[in-house]
């Protein structure tokens, strides 16, 4: 398997900062009245672990009705936005120009963009009219790491090749105020905004990424993702998350380490999106003790929340800072239900 670096790393937020605390009283004017044993319910505000986020828009702009169109048309102001600020830093930090980027990999779940956020984000920052282009549409929670193996992927078909992968999700403005299920409570307590832009090449130096893989469990369809309603995406969002990693993820995992040549102990950093407190501690009993890594990702979604796609590339950015490890594996769970895993190795 030919050699792929990793050039660069940026990553962006929207302005509006959301303390768990406001968030847990924005939950509780919006559900108030519609959900049974909602004081109760709400207490998973404050064990889910996380302290604040970035949303795109003002909390009280949240609770005043917009329909699926107005919510899209925010969703790709806002995408664009912070792409275009990551892609523009995580190119600087290349040493590169825009007409250097041959292939572009975009990843985003939360809207519809027709032409896709690419097309958009070409014009705006000069990308060369013959780049390719692969939107990817509908990995959820695992498609930071999804993202990076198919961009991995490019970059080791067309060897010189410079790849911009691009992953980005507004989960704050899929909130639909008709829908007072536990899972959109859930959704409120977990989710915040946020994009990252990453750099790849089979010429240059940096973290390599190597072998990626997924496991996509039999029976699990409906454990996440989306159910498209009249006024827009309704979340699908089980509470079997923590069970289902804790009991079958081992096997996958240790299934692709196998695939590898590897073993557990051969992993120093073990580097996780974080899908929430309750993921985590199903995921701190599955590997092997102790799982060195899982603190950034505690630390990603105390600070940002859970942002889906993009949380894992947070974490994996705090980790590069770290001098003292030599092979990671980056894990994040998605709709499927599917585990993604990519190694990275400097």
């Amino acid at each position: 398997m030919s050699e792929v670096a990793l050039l660069a790393l940026a990553s962006a937020n929207p302005p509006h900062l959301l303390t768990q605390a406001a968030a847990k009283e924005g939950a509780r004017r919006l559900f108030g009245g519609r959900l049974d044993e909602l004081e109760r319910r709400l207490r998973l505000f404050d064990r889910c672990g996380i302290e604040r986020r970035r949303i795109a828009l003002p909390l009280d702009a949240y609770l005043e009705p917009a329909g699926f169109g107005r919510r899209n048309a925010l969703f790709l102001a806002s995408a664009l936005a912070l792409l275009e600020d990551a892609t523009r830093r995580a190119l600087a930090a290349a040493g590169l120009e825009a007409e250097a980027i041959d292939a572009v990999v975009t990843v985003c779940s939360t809207g519809i963009a027709t032409p896709s956020l690419e097309a958009h984000l070409a014009e705006r920052l000069g990308l060369r009219a013959d780049v390719l282009r692969a939107p990817l549409f509908g990995l959820g929670c695992a498609g930071g790491v999804q993202g990076l193996a198919r961009a991995a992927d490019f970059a080791r078909a067309r060897p010189g090749s410079r790849v911009l992968l691009l992953v980005v999700e507004l989960c704050s403005l899929t909130l639909r105020l008709s829908d007072a299920s536990l899972a959109n409570l859930v959704a409120c307590a977990l989710f915040g905004d946020g994009a990252a832009v990453a750099i790849l090449s089979s010429a240059g130096t940096g973290p390599r990424i190597g072998p990626t893989g997924e496991h996509r469990f039999r029976g699990t369809l409906e454990v996440m993702g989306w159910r498209v309603e009249d006024d827009g995406l309704g979340v699908l969002f089980a509470p079997t998350v923590p069970e289902i990693a804790r009991s079958r993820l081992g096997g996958a995992l240790a299934a692709f380490l196998e695939r590898q040549g590897l073993a557990p102990a051969d992993v120093d950093r073990w580097l996780c999106h974080p899908g929430g407190a309750k993921v985590l501690s199903a995921l701190e009993e599955v590997l092997p003790a102790p799982a060195k890594g899982l603190e950034h990702a505690r630390a990603v979604l105390a600070e940002f929340g859970n942002m889906s796609a993009p949380t894992v590339l947070f974490v994996l950015d705090r980790a590069l800072a770290e001098p003292d490890w030599k092979r990671a594996l980056l894990l994040a769970l998605g709709p499927g239900f599917t585990a993604a895993f990519a190694i990275v190795e400097r």
